[in-house]
C-alpha cells in the first residue's frame, strides 16, 4: 500500500436492517440488524480483510456497499474523479458509474456463472453496456482479461461445467475486472476451492492488484488466508467491527478477546508456536435481539458489569505508533498485556 493515504470510500454509521414479517397484515414485527453502526474507511490500493464468523454481517456490508441491498442508515461516500458523492443517492447514469468502479468476485463460482451461457457471452453484457460495441473488440478484450488470469483466450467459447473450481474462478475474477474497476470486493473469494487452488488464486489476486492499481475488499473467516493477502484487518462480530488495525499489528498486539479466540483457531503445524486455543462458551446471539452493552459479552470470560450495560465505542490506541482501533471496555488493559506477553517471548 502507498505510504500516503487517500481515502477511496468513507462508511459513516452504516445500518442494514431486514424486516420480519408476521400476522394477517404481513407487518414487520422485528428487524434482523445484520450491520449495526459501521464505520470504515477504504483506502486507494490496499487490500482491507473483513472477517468474523458466519452471520456477522461482512458479506451484507458487502453488497450494501454494491447496492445489491438498501441500507436502513447511514452514508457511503465514494470518491469519484468529479468529487466524492453517496452511494445511497445515486439514480441512473450515476448508479452505472458506480457500478463500473465497484465489482464484486462471489464466494461460488459455480452459482455465479450461468451454465447457458459461454464464458464470452457472460463477460460481453457488461462490456456492450459500458461501450464496447463491436464483437470483434469484446472478444480481443475478452482474450486479454482471460490471459491475465492465467488461461486460454479460446476458453471463452466454453461453457462453465468444462472447467474446473479454480479455473471456474479465475474466469469470475476476469468478470469482476472486464469493465476495469478500482474497488473489488472479494466475498469468500477462496474458501470453496482447495488449499492449493487457494494459493494460486490469492497469488493471482496480488498481482493483479499491483499491474492494475486495484484496491481490495476481502471478506473471509479464515484468519490464515486474511493474514497472507491483506494490509489491514477488520474484525466483525454480531453487526459490528470490534478491532481494526494493520495486518502484522493485529497479530502481534492482538487486543480484543474475540479476535484471540479466532487467532487461537488458526492450525499451527509447529507444536512450539502453538497457542492455547480459547473456547467460546455459548452461542452467537441473535441479530434480530442483540444483547445490550458489548455484544460479546456473553461469552467473554473477561465480562464485567459495565459490559452487560455500556455499549464499547470503536476507539483508537496507538501501538508503537501504529493505530489500532478497539470495542473493549478494558482495550488499554488488553494492549498492557499483549505487549508484555510479546516481549517475554
Amino acid at each position: 500500500m502507498a505510504d500516503k493515504k487517500e481515502a477511496l470510500l468513507t462508511i459513516k454509521g452504516l445500518k442494514t436492517y431486514f424486516p420480519v414479517k408476521g400476522g394477517f397484515l404481513g407487518k414487520a414485527t422485528s428487524y434482523v440488524q445484520a450491520v449495526n453502526d459501521i464505520n470504515l474507511t477504504i483506502y486507494k490500493g490496499e487490500t482491507l480483510g473483513l472477517v468474523g464468523e458466519s452471520g456477522c454481517g461482512k458479506t451484507t456490508l458487502g453488497k450494501t456497499i454494491l447496492q445489491l441491498y438498501k441500507a436502513t442508515q447511514g452514508e457511503m461516500v465514494y470518491e469519484f474523479k468529479d468529487g466524492p458523492r453517496n452511494l445511497e443517492t445515486l439514480t441512473g447514469k450515476d448508479m452505472d458509474e458506480a457500478r463500473k468502479k465497484i465489482q464484486i468476485v462471489f464466494q461460488d463460482p459455480q452459482s455465479s456463472l450461468n451454465p447457458s451461457f459461454t464464458i464470452y457471452q457472460s463477460l460481453s453484457d457488461p462490456l456492450k453496456k459500458f461501450g464496447v460495441k463491436t464483437r470483434e473488440e469484446r472478444r480481443k478484450v475478452i482474450g486479454d482479461l482471460l490471459e491475465a488470469v492465467n488461461m486460454r483466450r479460446e476458453y471463452m467459447d466454453r461453457y462453465p461445467h468444462e472447467f474446473s473450481g479454480g479455473q471456474r474462478q479465475r474466469v469470475g475474477i476476469a468478470r469482476a475486472l472486464c469493465i476495469n474497476p478500482e474497488l473489488v470486493i472479494c466475498d469468500e473469494a477462496v474458501s470453496a476451492l482447495d488449499v492449493s487452488i487457494q494459493a494460486q488464486v490469492l497469488n493471482l489476486l496480488k498481482k493483479l492488484k499491483k499491474e492494475r492499481n486495484l484496491t481490495y475488499i476481502f471478506i473471509t473467516h479464515d484468519l490464515s488466508v486474511v493474514e497472507y493477502i491483506s494490509d489491514r484487518i477488520a474484525v466483525m462480530y454480531l453487526g459490528r467491527i470490534v478491532e481494526l488495525a494493520d495486518a502484522k499489528e493485529l497479530y502481534e498486539n492482538t487486543v480484543h478477546p474475540y479476535t484471540r479466540a479466532l487467532l487461537s483457531a488458526i492450525p499451527v503445524a509447529d507444536i512450539h508456536h502453538k497457542k492455547d486455543r480459547i473456547i467460546l462458551e455459548g452461542d452467537v446471539p441473535s441479530p434480530m435481539n442483540p444483547p445490550s452493552g458489548c455484544h460479546f459479552h456473553g461469552r467473554c470470560r473477561h465480562c464485567q458489569e459495565i459490559c452487560k450495560k455500556e455499549k464499547p465505542e470503536l476507539k483508537n490506541y496507538e501501538i508503537n505508533g501504529r493505530d489500532h482501533y478497539v470495542a473493549c471496555h478494558f482495550a488499554e488493559e488488553n494492549i498492557k498485556n499483549a505487549v508484555k506477553n510479546r516481549t517475554e517471548h
